[in-house]
């Protein structure tokens, strides 16, 4: 059985100039930023506090009827959707209308109407038992500040969340293919001749947005969360209470601005350093130990990487160049960063009988050696 040794190295900090600034000022109610990939919450302002969110609710309508309905699916406008008022299409009682076009009103447009026709077809007994799936949606999501009074957002006494929950609702929300399809358009046409138009500002003006949800309301504000990807790093932003359009934007831009200064991506295996030496039989060198390739990965900026190596303590002959032996892992805490194989750096032939007699003499001469040194040393 081969012997393995593991060796743990902490490599040194990287520490760049951008990291070193404290997050912009901003203004809302209530804020936060995260890692979208991860998870990590980057900076939060009153975050678990709930707060009206307006129009962010059509992310969890879209999750809900897509558990219940095929985006291919008809639906029957009914009674109550086409009178629901604001932001709307003008959906009329009787008309018939794909569940992917009111997914594409709902999310692009935030249109109301079309919220509540979505409700009213994939809802249990109606938008009553559609609310009902949204609240056991948000328990099951862990949304602990969350609970839903209607469909569309409107205000509504009891109709709350909390910047925290707005961020796991929309990266739950964008798990979606169709719904990360939808929000990160402009502008779309459906059924009807109807054209939708974003609300979400951002979108073609932020460099890297990939959507999600705007909303806004007396009792909310200006709310958004918004999510983009530079670099291989996604950041979701969520802001909500802001007092105007044009502040949430920017501060919006700003906080992911800063957010995407808090990584950056850097070489964390050097495919031209040795990691590890193994012990080669009937052999005095020892051979050495080199990944396959570079590794680079994107690091949060002032962090420890902390390197493990596994490696054989003494390999099996024959060995040949580039075979796999080991294995180097780079670590942010317990977050795997980059992985690489160790591979032999050279051949190492299987030694042949006089190869290894000639060996056991050499060492039994270097020991007979020791021996007399450590004799007349002492006599002396």
């Amino acid at each position: 059985m081969r012997r393995l040794a593991v060796f743990v190295v902490a490599a040194a900090a990287w520490v760049g100039p951008a990291g070193a600034a404290g997050p912009p000022a901003l203004q809302g109610e209530a804020i936060i930023l995260a890692n979208g990939a991860t998870g990590e919450v980057l900076y939060e302002r009153n975050a678990g506090e709930r707060h009206p969110i307006a129009s962010i609710t059509k992310l969890m309508t879209a999750i809900v009827t897509l558990d219940r309905a095929r985006p291919g699916e008809t639906v029957t406008v009914g009674s109550f959707a086409p009178s629901v008022g604001e932001s709307s299409i003008e959906l009329r009682r009787g008309e018939r209308v794909s569940v992917r076009d009111l997914l594409a009103a709902a999310l692009i447009q935030s249109a109301n109407d079309a919220a509540y026709a979505l409700a009213g077809h994939a809802g249990p007994g109606g938008v009553g038992g559609f609310v009902r799936l949204m609240n056991e949606e948000a328990r099951r999501m862990g949304l602990a500040e969350t609970h839903f009074v209607r469909p569309d957002g409107l205000d509504t006494p009891g109709h709350l969340s909390s910047a925290r929950d707005v961020l796991k609702l929309a990266r739950a929300a964008m798990r979606r293919p169709l719904v990360r399809e939808l929000v990160r358009r402009e502008a779309a046409r459906i059924a009807g001749g109807r054209s939708l138009f974003s609300w979400n500002d951002l979108l073609g003006d932020y460099d890297g947005l990939i959507g999600v949800k705007t909303g806004h309301t007396e009792e909310a504000g200006w709310c958004e969360v918004a999510a983009a990807r530079r670099n291989g790093v996604v950041v979701y932003a969520v802001i909500l209470g802001s007092p105007s359009r044009a502040r949430r934007n920017a501060d919006l831009a700003e906080l992911m601005d800063w957010g995407f200064d808090q990584y950056v991506r850097m070489p964390v295996v050097d495919a031209d350093r040795v990691y590890a030496t193994a012990e080669v039989p009937f052999a005095d060198d020892r051979l050495q130990l080199v990944p396959v390739r570079e590794a680079r990965a994107v690091v949060r900026v002032g962090r420890e990487l902390t390197e493990r190596v596994v490696a054989p303590a003494v390999v099996d002959l024959p060995v040949r160049k580039g075979q796999e032996l080991g294995e180097v892992r780079v670590l942010e805490g317990r977050r795997i960063v980059a992985t690489r194989p160790l591979v032999a750096a050279r051949d190492v032939a299987e030694p042949s009988f006089a190869d290894r007699a000639g060996w056991y003499a050499g060492q039994t001469l270097a020991e007979a050696g020791d021996m007399l040194g450590e004799v007349f040393g002492a006599a002396l």
